[in-house]
C-alpha cells in the first residue's frame, strides 16, 4: 500500500481535527516508512487512549510518523483543493441572479427594440460572463469587517453593499454588450458568440439603437448608486470606448505601426472597462486609495493580457498552425501586436502593411512573415507579463485571515492563468 494512496484516502474520508483514526495509526506504526524532520519536542498528545506502546523508542516512532503524516495529509488536502478551484463556480449563484436581473433591465416598450436589446442576454448566448465573474470575486476579495457597528447592522450594511456591487457587474456587462453591438456594425461582422450578429440578423440601425438603449439603461442603474466618483469612473469608460474605436478607425501610417499607440488603443477599447469597474467595486466598499489602485491595476493588466491573447487567437484560432484563425483583424486592416513584433524582425513587412490588406495576396505575405518571426511568441510573453502584474496586485492587497477572502483572491489569480492558457 503506497503512502500517497493512504494520504488521499484520509484527505477524502477524514476531517482531521486533532484526533487520528486508530486503524491508520496502527498502519503507520507497523509500516516501515521513513519520515524526514527533527524529533518532536512533545510526544504522546495525539496517541489514542488505549493504544499499545511497547517502548519509548516505539512510542517516538509512532508519534514521529503521526506528526509527519498529519502534515503530509494537510499538504495533500491543500493540493487537492488547489486543483479543484473553479473561479466561475464560486460565484455561480450570483451570476445567475445577475443574468436574471439583466434580462429584466433590458425590457423595452417597443417589441423589436426589446428583442434586439435582449439578444445577447438570452439563456445560452450570454457568453462566458467573464467580467461579472471578475467583479464579484473582487468584491469578495476586498471584503473587510466594518468597524463600529453591531452584528445586525453589519449584516444589513454588507447585504446592501453586495447588492450595489452586483449592480456594478450588471452595468459593466450592459456597457460591454453595447460596445459589441456597435463594434459589429463598424466591422460589418456577421457572427458573434457562435450565432448571427445582431446587425446581420436585424440590420445596422436596430443594432445601433439597441446598443444605445443598453447604454441608457446602464446610465439609469449607475445613477441609482448615488456615488459621484463611481458615476464619473464609468462615464469615463464610455468615453474611452469611443476614443479607442476612433483611434482604430483614424490611424496614420506611423500610428498603425506603433506598439505604444496600439497598447493605448487596447487600454481604451478593452482594459478601461474592467479596470475602472474593479476600482468602482473598491470605492463602493469604502476602501483606501491604495487598495482601490490595486483593484484598478489588477483589472488593467488582466484586460490587456486578455486582449493580447485575443490578438494571438485571431491568427492561431484553436489550431497550433498559423493562418487557421479568423484573421478578422488583419482582413480589416487592423494591425495588432503579433504583426508589430514581426515587423521589428522583418522591416520589409512594413511595406506590406502600408499597402493595406484589400489584396488577399498581401494578407498571405504578412502571414508568411509572421510565421517566420517570433511575433506570436513575443505577444504571449507580453500577455504573461501583464498577467503576472495582475496577480502581483492581488498579492499586494491587505493581509486577511478570512477564508472566503483568501479563496476569492486565489480565484482572481487563477483567472490570470486562464486568460493566458485559453484557446478560444
Amino acid at each position: 500500500m503506497s503512502l500517497r494512496w493512504v494520504l488521499r484516502r484520509l484527505s477524502f474520508d477524514t476531517r482531521f481535527h486533532g484526533s487520528f483514526p486508530q486503524g491508520y495509526l496502527r498502519l503507520f506504526s507497523a509500516t516501515s516508512y521513513t519520515f524526514p524532520g527533527p524529533r518532536p519536542l512533545e510526544i504522546g498528545s495525539g496517541i489514542p487512549h488505549g493504544a499499545k506502546v511497547l517502548s519509548t523508542g516505539a512510542q517516538y516512532q509512532s508519534c514521529h510518523s503521526y506528526h509527519n503524516v498529519r502534515f503530509q495529509i494537510h499538504q495533500e488536502r491543500s493540493a487537492l483543493e488547489e486543483e479543484a478551484l473553479d473561479p466561475f463556480s464560486l460565484v455561480a449563484d450570483e451570476l445567475s441572479a445577475v443574468a436574471n436581473r439583466l434580462r429584466l433591465m433590458v425590457i423595452a416598450e417597443v417589441p423589436k427594440l426589446a428583442s434586439a436589446a435582449e439578444y445577447f442576454f438570452r439563456l445560452g448566448v450570454e457568453g462566458k460572463r467573464f467580467r461579472p465573474t471578475v467583479l464579484l470575486l473582487m468584491a469578495s476579495a476586498l471584503e473587510l469587517p466594518i468597524s463600529g457597528s453591531t452584528m445586525d447592522s453589519d449584516n444589513d450594511v454588507s447585504k446592501d453593499l453586495r447588492s450595489r456591487q452586483q449592480s456594478i457587474a450588471e452595468i459593466t456587462e450592459m456597457i460591454h454588450v453595447a460596445s459589441l453591438l456597435h463594434d459589429d456594425v463598424l466591422d460589418d461582422a456577421d457572427t458573434r458568440r457562435g450565432i448571427g450578429s445582431l446587425n446581420f440578423v436585424m440590420g445596422n440601425k436596430i443594432a445601433v439603437l439597441a446598443g444605445d438603449f443598453l447604454l441608457s439603461r446602464a446610465c439609469v442603474a449607475l445613477a441609482s448608486l448615488k456615488n459621484t466618483e463611481v458615476v464619473s469612473l464609468l462615464a469615463t469608460v464610455v468615453e474611452h470606448l469611443v476614443t479607442g474605436e476612433t483611434m482604430q478607425m483614424t490611424t496614420t501610417t506611423d500610428q498603425r505601426c506603433s506598439m505604444e499607440y496600439y497598447l493605448q488603443k487596447t487600454y481604451y477599447k478593452t482594459a478601461s472597462l474592467i479596470s475602472n469597474s474593479c476600482k468602482a467595486i473598491a470605492l463602493l466598499a469604502g476602501q483606501t486609495a491604495e487598495v482601490s489602485k490595486l483593484a484598478y491595476d489588477y483589472g488593467r493588466n488582466l484586460g490587456l493580457a486578455f486582449q493580447l491573447i485575443d490578438d494571438v487567437l485571431d491568427f492561431t484560432g484553436t489550431s497550433a498552425s498559423l493562418g487557421k484563425g479568423s484573421l478578422s483583424d488583419i482582413r480589416h486592416g487592423i494591425i495588432t501586436a503579433p504583426i508589430l513584433y514581426a515587423m521589428e524582425e522583418f522591416p520589409q513587412l512594413r511595406d506590406v502593411v502600408d499597402r493595406g490588406f484589400d489584396d488577399p495576396s498581401n494578407v498571405e505575405l504578412a502571414l508568411d512573415y509572421l510565421g517566420k518571426s517570433r511575433g506570436i511568441l513575443r505577444t504571449r510573453e507580453l500577455a504573461s507579463q501583464h498577467a503576472q502584474q495582475a496577480a502581483a496586485a492581488i498579492h499586494a492587497l491587505p493581509v486577511s485571515n478570512n477564508e472566503d477572502v483568501l479563496i476569492s483572491r486565489r480565484a482572481l489569480v487563477d483567472l490570470t492563468h486562464r486568460v493566458i492558457d485559453r484557446t478560444k
